[in-house]
Order: structure tokens, then C-alpha cells, then sequence
């Protein structure tokens, strides 16, 4: 069984140093071989290229633009009346994306707009997302990029997020039926959202392109007290043959490189 491949979270991690150029350099230092980033849209792309190079991580992951933050905005893929604005928020992820060398780009669905509620915009907003999507399809294509869609749960973190459990999301990727946009599993939101993880994962591996972990319910290191064994999960990921990037967005307790020692030891048991 191959070793697993972990990336660090530039928005999560090595949060110390101020700007992203500088948590790549860090991430690198301490071992990683790959990052990814929520928004990198505040940073200059020829500054961040240069980072890269330097450090030789590889950028593995990224998200399309968020929206307008000060109105409550957390994506635009399944926003009723802001399909324009999806659209240009996709050509920067794309821009970004090729300057990073980067080929996976996370799809963000957005939030149920204020005012309204879940139920009576569920169907509108899924027809957006499926539209929205298949046109994304065509564009990432033409890149050599994937496009990955995530629920985010609504229990703990965001109680208004649109996409919100594994079943909603393979539903959504049936009706957009385009083989390169795939599932991203968070396993702290499949958690609080579903659990069941084992099954899940199974379930769902075909569809899984990309996987992001924390411990729950903190949403710290996995190795910290909560209620998921990730030594089995690893283990599960293993014996499944994943082959794709699991990405660390997880909280750290303390410093970065404090929290890391998890890391250090399945690479040293690896020999990463």
C-alpha cells in the first residue's frame, strides 16, 4: 500500500507569518511537499509564483472566489441572480490557478440567500448550481483542471450553506454528469453532518478526488482529544488505494510546528 500524501492549508496553517509566500517557504521547511489555500485573490500571483519556485511545494488546491464577504457571501456556484459574477469569480480562480500550476479547483456553492429559507429556494438554487457547474466543466477543461464540489455542514459551522451532506452533493454530480468535477470530502463536516464515515467512504471513493481532515468537535491536529480515530481512517484510505491529496485544515492548538509531530511520525513510519 502506498503512503498517503498530506498538504498544508495556507489559510489554516503556518497562520504565524503573515503573508502566503511566506506559509509556503514555512510549509516547506517543515516537510510538506505540497499546500493549498481557500482565497489567494488579496495576494499578488507573480509574488506567490515566485514562492513557489523557491520552496518547491506544489499548489494542489484552491477556491473559487467567495463573493462579497461583507454581505455574508461564501461562494457563488448555486447563488440565484449571481451566475455572472460566478462566472468572472471563475476565470481569477483560473488565472490563479494556471500561474500556480495548480489543477484542482473547490466549486464553492454559497449560502442560502438572507431572507430566505432553505426550503422554499432548494430547488432554484440546485438548478443554478447544476448550470453553473457544467458550465465550470467546460472551462476546466480546457485547463486541465478539476473542479470539486464540498459540503460544508450546517449544524456547526454554517448554518446556511447550501451544499451540506455527501448524499446532496453525488445527487447534484448525477444530474451535472461531467467526469471532471468530483467530490471533495472534508471529514470534520462529514461528521458533524452524516458520520457513518466508514460506509461513506466506501460508498462514495469512486466519486472522492480530494480529502481535507480535522479532529472533531475542536476542528484540531487529528491527534487531539475528540471523536474520530484518523489512525483508521489513514489506515482505511490505505487499504482503498486513495491516491489523491489529503489537505490539513485543521486549527492548530499551538504553533504550527508544535502540532505537527502526528505528521512527522506517519512520515517517519513511511519513510517519507
Amino acid at each position: 500500500m502506498a503512503p498517503l500524501k498530506f498538504c498544508a492549508n495556507l489559510s489554516w496553517l503556518f497562520t504565524e507569518l503573515p503573508d502566503f509566500s511566506q506559509r509556503m517557504i514555512a510549509a516547506a521547511a517543515a516537510g510538506f511537499e505540497a499546500v493549498e489555500a481557500a482565497w489567494l485573490y488579496e495576494s499578488d500571483l507573480l509574488e506567490l509564483r515566485r514562492a513557489k519556485e523557491a520552496s518547491g511545494v506544489e499548489v494542489v488546491l484552491i477556491n473559487t472566489p467567495p463573493g462579497d464577504v461583507q454581505s455574508g457571501e461564501a461562494g457563488l456556484a448555486a447563488v440565484p441572480g449571481r451566475q455572472v459574477d460566478f462566472r468572472r469569480g471563475l476565470d481569477l480562480a483560473v488565472k490563479y490557478a494556471n500561474g500556480l500550476g495548480c489543477k484542482r479547483i473547490h466549486l464553492m456553492a454559497g449560502r442560502v440567500p438572507v431572507g430566505s429559507h432553505r426550503r422554499d429556494v432548494a430547488q432554484e438554487m440546485e438548478g443554478v448550481f447544476v448550470q453553473n457547474l457544467k458550465y465550470a466543466a467546460d472551462i476546466l477543461s480546457k485547463n486541465g483542471i478539476t473542479g470539486f464540489i464540498e459540503p460544508i455542514n450546517t449544524r456547526v459551522t454554517d448554518p446556511v450553506y447550501f451544499l451540506d451532506s455527501p448524499h446532496q452533493a453525488v445527487a447534484i454530480l448525477e444530474k451535472v454528469g461531467k467526469p471532471n468535477i468530483r467530490l471533495q470530502m472534508d471529514v470534520f463536516h462529514w461528521q458533524i453532518m452524516d458520520g457513518n464515515l466508514t460506509q461513506n467512504l466506501h460508498k462514495f471513493f469512486p466519486l472522492i478526488g480530494h480529502i481535507q481532515i480535522a479532529q472533531v468537535p475542536g476542528r484540531n491536529e487529528p491527534n487531539s482529544a475528540g471523536e474520530l480515530n484518523y489512525s483508521y481512517l489513514f489506515s482505511t484510505l490505505e487499504k482503498l488505494g486513495y491516491q489523491g491529496y489529503i489537505g490539513c485544515e485543521y486549527k492548530p492548538l499551538g504553533s504550527t510546528e508544535d502540532g505537527l509531530e502526528w505528521l512527522k511520525d506517519y512520515w517517519t513510519i513511511n519513510k517519507q
